[in-house]
């Protein structure tokens, strides 16, 4: 809605609709209008030298000439001329075609027009002879109903209009029909403009487009390719700093393990427990990083098919001896086989963050399932622990870089469960987290994109 101007469609369709039955109106009016006037002055000229010849015909009689009576009818709805035979005076009207037309002989010889009564039917085009009768001779007047000339020359003007009435719902029809395939070409640019993201080489091509918006695909086009060179900046600074970094933390940590067997115990022991802890904690995290570097990278690995039962139980078993470190008992159910078109790389980035995630969060000595079953006839994974859970307003949360739930036990980075996601949607892949309703605990669910059974 336009405040200034009014309402006005969003839709072009619309639009081109309104101004197209607009534009016929206007023509229709204008077509009318000018029908009106030339065919007016047609008819009228035509029918006062009818009545000039009338009138002349009726004057050349020597003696009082024998009028063929008309009706009201006649006159009214048929436009019959009303002749008057007035005596030489004009005082005495001594023959007339039609008596119930009460009109005095006009003072004015000629053309005029006078209204006897209300509406169309009321005025009269009247001509009395001019010429100058003989004595003795009557003098001659010929009345015709001016609402009948009226009539005819409205009635003429509409049909004039009919033709451009009639084109108007085939021009609409043409109009839809070139419009709706206009909006096909619309919407399969609007679906390849959807389908670009940051890993698209090209972008859309400009020749396949309309003419019309070929600039806005241009501009869409240089858009991505300015993402695409910013994320690339970013995705190079990330690897940069990360192998810039594990160099001197890999020192660092090999110094650590030396001074081991030098660290007395008491508070200096447990001092370099904290300290040890750290240094692995940002190992960790800068392993991640460069994990989630790669993981925005464009290029995919080679894909599958993966037999994703036993790349489950390859996930699980490398995970073991963090369960065992943790008395975690981890357990693995296969109730189907699917195969799974992804690259194991990404696969295994998924379930090896959820499993971790899974381990490390789970009550020590507690229990972590991983099923691969079907629901709705679809596989789905299934890693279900029994630790503390996620509240229900940070469940969506949890995805994003570099967030931890408050009270998270100390280790983690923010990243395993943004690395998974990032995974997942790129293979069309989905993750959903839910709080068990049995007991505390996660239920992290993966639902696949299986190729084959």
């Amino acid at each position: 809605m336009n405040a200034g101007w009014g309402w006005r469609p969003r839709s072009l369709r619309a639009r081109l609709l309104a101004w197209l039955v607009a534009l016929h109106l206007l023509a229709i009016a204008a077509t009318v209008w000018l029908s009106y006037v030339a065919y007016g002055r047609l008819v009228n000229n035509f029918m006062d030298d009818q009545m000039r010849l009338v009138a002349e015909s009726h004057a050349t009689h020597r003696r009082l000439p024998t009028l063929q009576p008309v009706s009201r009818d006649d006159v009214v709805q048929r436009g019959a001329f009303v002749v008057q035979v007035w005596s030489a005076d004009g005082a005495t009207l001594q023959a007339t075609s039609w008596r119930g037309l009460a009109l005095p002989l006009q003072p004015e010889p000629g053309f005029g027009n006078v209204r006897l009564g209300p509406g169309d039917t009321g005025e009269w085009r009247v001509y009395t002879l001019a010429v100058e009768p003989p004595d003795g001779a009557p003098r001659v007047q010929v009345v015709q109903n001016d609402g009948f000339r009226r009539q005819r020359i409205v009635r003429r003007a509409l049909l004039e209009s009919l033709p451009i009435l009639l084109l108007l719902p085939i021009t609409l029809g043409l109009l839809w029909a070139i419009v709706s395939a206009a909006s096909r070409s619309l919407r399969i640019v609007a679906r390849d403009l959807a389908a670009q993201d940051e890993a698209s080489p090209d972008g859309v091509p400009v020749a396949r487009v309309p003419e019309e918006i070929a600039p806005l695909v241009a501009a869409f086009n240089s858009l991505l390719g300015r993402l695409r060179s910013a994320l690339s900046a970013q995705r190079h600074f990330m690897q940069d700093a990360a192998h810039e970094l594990r160099t001197p933390m890999a020192a660092i940590g090999l110094q650590i393990e030396n001074l081991r067997a030098d660290v007395p115990h008491g508070d200096a022991a447990e001092r370099f427990a904290q300290l040890e802890g750290g240094v692995r904690r940002a190992q960790h995290l800068i392993e991640q990083l460069l994990r989630l570097s790669r993981q925005d990278a464009p290029a995919p690995g080679a894909r599958g098919p993966v037999d994703l039962a036993l790349l489950l139980r390859d996930s699980v078993g490398q995970l073991m001896v963090l369960a065992d470190q943790r008395r975690v008992d981890v357990g693995f159910e296969g109730l189907v086989t699917p195969w799974v078109s992804a690259p194991a790389a990404d696969l295994r980035s998924v379930f090896d963050s959820l499993i971790d995630n899974a381990v490390r969060y789970a009550a020590e000595g507690g229990v972590v399932d991983v099923r691969l079953h079907a629901v709705d006839g679809q596989p789905v994974v299934d890693v279900v622990d029994d630790g503390p859970g996620i509240p229900g307003e940070q469940l969506e949360r949890v995805f994003d870089r570099f967030y931890r739930v408050a009270g998270a036990p100390a280790g983690g980075s923010g990243l395993g469960l943004a690395i998974a996601q990032a995974a997942a949607l790129r293979n069309g892949m989905r993750i959903v987290l839910a709080n068990r309703s049995d007991r505390s605990g996660l239920v992290a669910r993966v639902h696949l994109p299986p190729i084959a059974a």
